[in-house]
């Protein structure tokens, strides 16, 4: 399915206070819907002390006041059940807020909770008990004077990750997931599956033999110890258990070493239903590197499960501005939403991708993230696929009427849902073409995919269902391409291309798909 990733803080603004909520969602469900998508992906707005912005929860069954009341995710619920939207919501079980009751408790040993997080000793002479480093940067293990132990954290030291070897954890992670299932949500993300468990002798990474491009020491690294652990495969199929319980959709957020491989792995009759990772939201954009990653994909994720296919999200920069590399920005928007929604499996739409939105420039001063505080400037934080939704052309985007918590990017106001509504040729406009398309036709949104030989800079390959197919050609250099085409009968959509028989030209940012005479071979 087509599912539509909204970032609570930033999509709209409903009582003022500058910060997006889920009044805000609802009032905009009515857009969503006309995209044509299945369901909405919401980021945690649980409880939270938001060091992290609600990945840092402190309360797994409680709304946020920043977002809102749980009426007010009943009353979204509802209204998005109404207009045949699923509602998924985002599970944070790799880690806590220190916030969060159970860490307190397990600081202080209270409750039978002590061994609740990844507690350990320090070395003799007090040191760490491994080399283990946090993604956020710095060593990945806090002193408590407390307990005069470590504790372990993935990210922020405020975030300290639960021990998910407990069996008593493992049994209250599933009964608040089944809290929101009884309430009626159509299923879960799961935020970092890949650090979900840890390993329990504490063995030290090895070091990774090229770092040349690490930003900070986690690069230096190679996580074998420290995150995707054997004990997450029987943990996933008590999690599918659960689901089918309800007849619930999971997504896995996979990242880290070997993270196609992994997807595999996590996904599958009796576990997930479906995963992607970070491949397709690296600066690499060639046809080459694009067609390794459906290779490795259509080898590791075997039906039933799927692949999930995401080029932007809430963590790394905007593919509009990523994969530009100096071509025209309308017409790249359009080639990698026509890529998108040609990918066999589930499909993740970041809000604001449909619109064409570049990484938006955030300065110094307003910057919110703290990943990039900590590593100005040479990596400026998730901020700039943070800012808010630009609705309108007015003040602050149309996003509220007050100065909203990260600034509205000035090329973002031009690029407003209202002005692109009122436009056929816009990026918004052909957005919604290429889901209608993919819903029409059975070859996009449940055939098989195989990749086909083509000129160097693109990417071709055939989707195929009941006895047709479909040809899809995405020129991804920046120099036009020729190729020959197998018969057809027509183009469904096009763009920058021109067809002679069985020749294909493709200008830059050009891509067709083409309706195949015949039964595939």
């Amino acid at each position: 399915m087509i599912i539509y990733q909204v970032y609570p803080r930033s999509f709209f603004d409903a009582n003022n206070d500058g910060i997006g909520d889920l009044r805000g969602i609802e009032k905009k469900l009515s857009y969503i819907k006309s995209l044509g998508v299945d369901a909405i992906w919401i980021s945690p707005f649980f409880k939270s002390p938001m060091k992290d912005f609600g990945y840092d929860v402190a309360d797994y069954r409680e709304v946020d006041p920043i977002f809102g009341s749980m009426n007010d995710f009943k009353s979204l619920l509802h209204s998005a059940r109404s207009l045949g939207l699923g509602v998924i919501v985002d599970m944070v079980i790799s880690h806590t807020s220190e916030e969060h009751a159970w860490f307190v408790q397990s600081r202080a040993k209270e409750n039978n909770k002590a061994d609740w997080y990844l507690w350990a000793d320090p070395n003799p002479d007090g040191t760490p008990p491994n080399n283990w480093v946090s993604v956020f940067g710095g060593p990945a293990w806090q002193w408590d004077a407390g307990r005069r132990q470590y504790y372990f954290h993935s990210f922020l030291p405020s975030q300290p990750d639960l021990n998910m070897h407990h069996p008593d954890v493992q049994k209250q992670v599933l009964a608040d997931m089944r809290f929101w299932l009884e309430m009626g949500v159509s299923g879960f993300r799961f935020d970092a599956c890949n650090h979900i468990f840890q390993d329990l002798q504490l063995r030290s990474n090895p070091p990774r033999e090229d770092n040349s491009g690490a930003l900070h020491p986690y690069g230096y690294q190679v996580h074998v110890y420290d995150q995707a652990q054997p004990e997450m495969l029987p943990f996933l199929e008590k999690v599918r258990g659960l689901l089918d319980e309800y007849g619930a959709f999971s997504l896995a957020e996979v990242g880290g070493h070997d993270a196609l491989k992994l997807m595999g792995e996590y996904t599958g009759a009796t576990r997930l239903h479906s995963a992607y990772s970070f491949a397709m939201m690296r600066p690499e954009s060639s046809a080459a590197y694009v067609r390794n990653v459906i290779a490795t994909l259509e080898d590791s994720i075997k039906v039933p499960a799927s692949p999930c296919y995401a080029l932007s999200n809430h963590d790394k920069p905007r593919v509009a501005t990523r994969w530009l590399n100096g071509r025209d920005r309308v017409l790249t928007a359009k080639q990698l939403l026509a890529m998108l929604f040609a990918m066999r499996g589930d499909i993740c739409l970041y809000q604001g991708e449909e619109l064409g939105l570049p990484e938006a420039n955030v300065p110094y001063e307003r910057l919110q993230d703290p990943f990039g505080k900590n590593f100005w400037p040479k990596f400026k934080g998730r901020d700039g696929c943070r800012t808010p939704m630009p609705w309108t052309n007015h003040v602050h985007g149309g996003f509220s009427q007050v100065e909203p918590w990260l600034p509205v990017d000035e090329v973002h106001r031009e690029l407003n849902v209202e002005s692109q509504e009122a436009r056929s040729g816009s990026v918004l406009n052909f957005a919604r073409q290429m889901i209608a398309l993919r819903n029409a036709r059975p070859e996009l949104s449940q055939g098989t995919i195989r990749l086909l030989d083509a000129p160097e800079g693109v990417l071709a390959f055939s989707r195929q269902h009941e006895g047709h197919e479909l040809v899809c050609l995405f020129n991804m250099d920046v120099m036009p391409k020729q190729m020959p085409a197998p018969v057809f009968t027509g183009t469904l959509a096009g763009q920058c291309v021109t067809t002679h028989k069985q020749q294909v030209t493709l200008g830059v940012c050009g891509f067709c798909f083409l309706e195949v005479a015949g039964a595939p071979s």
